[in-house]
């Protein structure tokens, strides 16, 4: 049993997103490991007010500084801490009583956030993986600086990041991350091209945001988990593989120098990689639902169809290229995104914007986080614009 001193004291950001809400699962589940200290939203003021009011954080953020007086109002009296807007989310992640900061931020909005936490020396539980394909280079060295560790919360990462303890010492030959294939694996072009946002939300293993369900859906979530991969294991693109796993048993595997491949397995439920990042080094003990070979007698692997589904190779390429390019893919891939949610454009349409987007934005091979700020902000205006041309041609 810990003591009150030694709990570990945790900042979700983003704690009303699927991410967020799991990880006070967790926290609810042991009670006497974790201490929720910040939790942060964008927009669920409504949420966000039942978890102030049920965890008593120190401090709460709302991003949406139009919500500010309206969660003020509920959690002020109950002593909690209210404050509002961006600046503010990068300002809370550096209070001395956190240890650890979720970030669970969805897409860009989790890279500054988390540079702050890693300047103020927190410990990084990352669930966003944006942050390192849009600043993979700066966040590594600022960790390396800092002496910070980030763990992975993303289910692949995990995998990756389990199978490797114990192994520091032994150099890796590959990595082999496993994609479900989302819900139009074995489509066709002409069968993409009439599939509808309701379709593309409907992921057969995982629950998700509608981002990154759409993400998964156009293989983009893959490339964007390959390009995190590169950072978080200072590999090279050709150390990293990707093969199609329906079954989302098999999480990520492992290839080392002698021949030898290790695997993590379980059920898919991202409140295991989450536990494991917020307790480890110890694996906390759970009731989450066990995995049983004999209910999965058939475990297939197949090749990724990249000509099909072309976001995969788009994040590739972006990561040969390196400096600026997975955050210009970043930036415009949110974009589409949206545009795609609000039924703007096709799905493969995405493709076709990311690819001009890639080719033609202004590129910078040693960037600092002025460049990647600059970086971002322009490439959402040069995909507006044009998207905005294309549909009006």
């Amino acid at each position: 049993m810990r003591t009150e001193q030694n709990k570990r004291h945790i900042a979700i950001l983003g704690s009303t997103g699927s991410i967020g809400t799991q990880a006070l699962e967790v926290v609810d589940r042991h009670p006497d490991a974790f201490e929720v200290e910040v939790l942060t939203a964008q927009n669920n003021a409504d949420l966000l007010i039942k978890q102030g009011a049920k965890y008593r954080p120190n401090t709460v953020v709302i991003a949406n500084e139009a919500l500010y007086d309206k969660v003020f109002d509920a959690l002020d009296p109950l002593g909690v801490k209210v404050y509002a807007g961006a600046g503010a989310l990068s300002s809370v992640v550096q209070m001395e009583s956190i240890d650890m900061v979720l970030t669970a931020l969805v897409g860009y909005s989790g890279v500054l956030p988390t540079v702050r936490a890693i300047e103020a020396g927190k410990a990084i539980a990352l669930a966003n993986k944006e942050t390192l394909v849009v600043a993979g280079e700066l966040i590594t060295r600022l960790a390396m600086e800092k002496g910070v560790n980030i763990y992975p919360v993303d289910s692949e990462h995990s995998a990756i990041f389990q199978c490797l303890v114990g192994e520091f010492h032994n150099p890796v030959e590959k990595i082999i991350l496993t994609a479900s294939g989302g819900p139009f694996r074995g489509m066709n072009r002409g069968q993409l091209a009439a599939v509808t946002k309701a379709q593309a939300l409907k992921h057969p293993n995982w629950e998700m945001g509608a981002k990154v369900t759409i993400d998964s859906a156009s293989l983009m979530n893959k490339g964007l988990e390959v390009i995190e991969a590169k950072w978080l294991f200072g590999l090279k693109p050709e150390q990293i593989e990707v093969v199609v796993h329906p079954q989302s048993i098999v999480h990520s595997l492992v290839q080392f120098e002698d021949s030898s491949v290790k695997a993590q397995l379980g059920l898919p439920d991202m409140r295991v990689p989450i536990q494991f990042a917020l307790g480890y080094p110890e694996r906390l003990k759970s009731d989450f639902p066990r995995f049983n070979f004999l209910d999965y007698p058939n475990l297939t692997f197949e090749r990724p169809d990249t000509k099909t589904f072309r976001n995969l190779e788009l994040a590739f390429e972006a990561m040969r290229r390196g400096g600026t390019a997975p955050c210009i893919l970043n930036a415009a891939n949110e974009v589409v995104v949206d545009k795609f949610l609000k039924e703007e454009i096709g799905f493969l349409e995405m493709s076709d914007v990311l690819e001009e987007i890639l080719d033609k934005s202004a590129f910078v091979q040693h960037p600092e986080l002025d460049d990647y700020m600059a970086t971002d902000a322009e490439v959402r205006i040069k995909t507006e614009e044009f998207i905005n041309y294309k549909l009006n041609v």
